[in-house]
């Protein structure tokens, strides 16, 4: 054989080598003959199957900048890497991948550890029915929890496959302009593994809009069950343990705000999930959170909000949408006032707004 017809044989051995593991993902996807129902069942079992990888989610919501919404404005507003070990709803683990290091979240049954490499510091709580999302909830299968499986089974209709992760995964669609003309949501899309429920691409898109505001992807994924011992946290010597008793100001509210909200706001119900003073309003692509603030939390929130690109002031509130998110102040300067934030346009946020104030029920002193 001559030299070159050698160098041929090399390079074609090479590539077979560096594709074969790429082969699954470059296949095209099977669709499925399981009907959009079927689906939507499957995937509300999704939380108790377990699985592993790796995960990105790339976000271009503009959340107003203030202390309180940093870690929410990063996390929705840029890339962000996260591995992942689930177990199941009351097990799991997922690290977020950063620059220089990492910062973990260990969930076993109601105990969260948030753990940070660099610092050796550990902050374990309990897991609050009422907080501020965080990376977990980022994953494409708490996304579709929220999003997909409450949805009204009208407007939830099947898509193509896609091959994701290697994966021949199957494609459900929420219509936003099937589900309720108020939301700011367009549509969303969620491709899960048929076998599992397990979803492993997600895709939100704003009313309008032809790019999607958020995605989440499992990049890559093995569906069976991590062992127990990768979600423990074992401390070292070394590690500053600290026991955390309020996470947010969505804990913080929920704990010790002395009023209750009222049992619907702008036609909306609430969750029976809502806990204290905090109310979680709605399901599927129309939902609201509502939490009461103090002066020192809704000024320089208010602020924030009113610097805001395309900003909407009336008398007594100050909204703005960021792509399907809506965000809005009420109350004036020095007042306090209410956080209303959701998948719904302005005006409905400014009708919630005001049947929190007029419904809302302080409690006698006795009672807090």
């Amino acid at each position: 054989m001559t030299s070159p017809r050698r160098w041929l044989v090399v390079a074609a051995l090479v590539a077979a080598v560096v594709l074969l593991p790429l082969a699954p993902r470059l296949l095209p996807a099977d669709e499925t003959d399981q009907e959009p129902a079927a689906l939507l069942a499957l995937l509300a079992e999704a939380p108790d199957a377990g699985w592993s990888g790796y995960v990105e989610t790339t976000g271009t919501l503009q959340l107003p900048a203030t202390g309180d919404l940093d870690d929410l404005g990063s996390l929705l507003g840029e890339t962000t890497r996260l591995r992942v070990w689930w177990r199941d709803a009351d097990s799991w683990r997922v690290d977020r991948l950063l620059t220089a290091g990492e910062s973990d979240l260990r969930h076993t049954d109601d105990v969260t550890v948030a753990y940070s490499y660099e610092a050796q510091e550990a902050e374990v709580s309990r897991d609050p029915d009422i907080r501020l999302p965080r990376t977990s909830d980022l994953l494409p299968s708490e996304l579709a929890r929220r999003f997909v499986v409450g949805a009204d089974p009208a407007a939830v209709s099947a898509i193509p496959a896609r091959r994701v992760a290697g994966v021949s995964a199957a494609g459900l669609r929420v219509d936003g302009s099937l589900a309720d003309e108020r939301t700011t949501i367009g549509r969303v899309d969620v491709w899960l593994d048929p076998a599992t429920g397990v979803p492993l691409l997600l895709e939100a898109y704003a009313e309008g809009s032809s790019a999607p505001a958020l995605t989440s992807e499992v990049r890559d994924y093995d569906p069976g069950t991590p062992p127990a011992s990768v979600v423990a946290l074992e401390p070292t010597a070394d590690t500053d343990a600290e026991r955390v008793d309020v996470l947010d100001i969505a804990d913080a509210a929920s704990q010790y705000a002395p009023l209750r909200p009222p049992a619907e706001v702008a036609g909306l119900d609430l969750q029976p999930s809502s806990r204290g003073a905090v109310g979680v309003y709605g399901r599927g692509l129309t939902q609201l959170v509502a939490i009461p603030l103090r002066d020192n939390e809704a000024d320089p929130l208010r602020e924030q909000v009113a610097v805001t690109p395309d900003a909407v002031a009336t008398d007594d509130t100050i909204g703005a949408l960021a792509g399907p998110l809506g965000v809005l102040v009420g109350g004036r300067a020095g007042d306090g006032g209410w956080l209303v934030a959701g998948t719904l346009d302005l005006d409905a946020l400014r009708t919630a707004e005001a049947d929190l104030r007029a419904g809302a029920v302080y409690l006698p002193e006795e009672d807090q």
